[in-house]
């Protein structure tokens, strides 16, 4: 029997890869499941980035071998999006990356920085494939703590006490998923002169910043930021093209080109049309995110609904494409979502599957309609 690699000792199957399993199963059963846990968008992206990508798929000599480094006229894109929304500038030769999907970019980051035994600050509770990753190429997570009464920020003086001499890499991200908390700037100043002090490499993974946010805001916008920080940013939530995979990271050309070199050995290119689609998105109107933003609201209401049936508390100035609430006392997030699921027939994600500090909370996705989110509603008012 041929063994698995030790790096694989410490990580396990995706959570929502084996749970996904799990609800196929029931609804083969004939369970009437509604999947309210997963992060994919199910709104249309722009008309206008489907009749690019046709357009495209007419075109002579496109199915080869795309640049490593995207099209010139994606990265110029990259960079018109970034100063138009972000009042970031960035140099579209140097200083973009296109990605296969920011999810991509937190694997090369981390293969292009970390060698083993350096660590890794990762929030808790945070997105699972830092950690996962950071164990891949054989790294150490040094977890922080975030919680509720710091509105989920990290707390820089309690950090700056830690021996953090093997620390190479800081994960942050906001607007915060699962929390949905947002950063002021001078809160990232805060962590961009802790990560300065400290020679940290500090990655903002941004793919939230345009979901019911009205003040999307990136870690470059302070000055001298690109020296030390880099910035994941994605197509998934912005435009509902998560299945497209289209990411960037942008930062320094000294980063850049570091993380090219590890880009370059694991893929071939991003498919041409999917890039004529990407530019069509980034110069989508500016009334794109107030009506897409428009359907989250109303079924962001609903959801504060289905909350309040279930005793929960939750943050109203909260962004991104989830709901986090606090489940009422003495239950633990895995009982009180296995209780929605097998006895109420509603999938949440427990607030443990994003670390130790999301006990006691549960996630619910805007990812599904209203007449969906209404029958979640209607299931759990019945449920006393």
């Amino acid at each position: 029997m041929i063994t698995k690699a030790n790096r694989l000792q410490h990580v396990s199957e995706y959570y929502f890869s084996k749970k996904l399993r799990e609800i196929r199963s029931l609804v083969a059963e004939g369970k009437p499941i509604i999947n309210a846990g997963v992060g994919s968008p199910d709104l249309e992206p722009p008309q206008e980035v489907i009749s690019t990508m046709q357009t495209a798929l007419k075109e002579k000599n496109i199915h080869g071998y795309q640049s490593y480094q995207g099209l010139p006229e994606l990265r110029k894109n990259i960079a018109g999006f970034y100063k138009k929304y972000y009042d970031v500038d960035l140099n579209q030769e140097e200083e973009v990356l296109p990605l296969l999907g920011s999810k991509e970019g937190v694997m090369h980051i981390s293969m292009a920085f970390l060698n083993t035994g350096d660590q890794v600050l990762i929030p808790n509770p945070g997105y699972p494939t830092y950690t996962s990753v950071t164990r891949l190429v054989e790294a150490e997570p040094l977890y922080y703590d975030l919680s509720e009464n710091t509105n989920w920020f990290p707390d820089l003086t309690h950090l700056s006490q830690l021996d953090v001499s093997k620390v190479k890499l800081m994960w942050v991200n906001y607007p915060h998923m699962p929390t949905g908390a947002k950063a002021t700037q001078s809160q990232f100043e805060d962590l961009l002169a802790f990560a300065e002090s400290r020679g940290i490499l500090l990655v903002n993974d941004n793919p939230y910043s345009f979901i019911l946010n009205d003040s999307p805001q990136s870690i470059l916008i302070n000055k001298g930021a690109k020296k030390f920080a880099l910035e994941l940013n994605s197509l998934s939530k912005t435009f509902n093209m998560a299945g497209w995979r289209v990411g960037m990271v942008v930062g320094s050309k000294e980063n850049i080109s570091t993380i090219l070199q590890v880009k370059s050995n694991m893929d071939s290119g991003m498919f041409y049309g999917i890039q004529k689609g990407a530019i069509a998105a980034l110069n989508s109107p500016n009334d794109w995110f107030e009506t897409m933003n428009s359907v989250y609201r109303e079924r962001r209401e609903i959801a504060w609904q289905i909350f309040d049936a279930l005793e929960c508390t939750y943050d109203k100035n909260s962004a991104g494409l989830f709901v986090w609430a606090k489940i009422p006392k003495g239950k633990t997030s895995k009982a009180f979502a296995d209780e929605l699921l097998y006895e109420h027939d509603v999938f949440m994600a427990p607030g443990t599957i994003f670390g130790t500090n999301g006990e006691g909370y549960i996630r619910l996705s805007l990812c599904i309609t209203k007449e969906k989110l209404k029958e979640i509603r209607s299931r759990v008012s019945n449920k006393k």
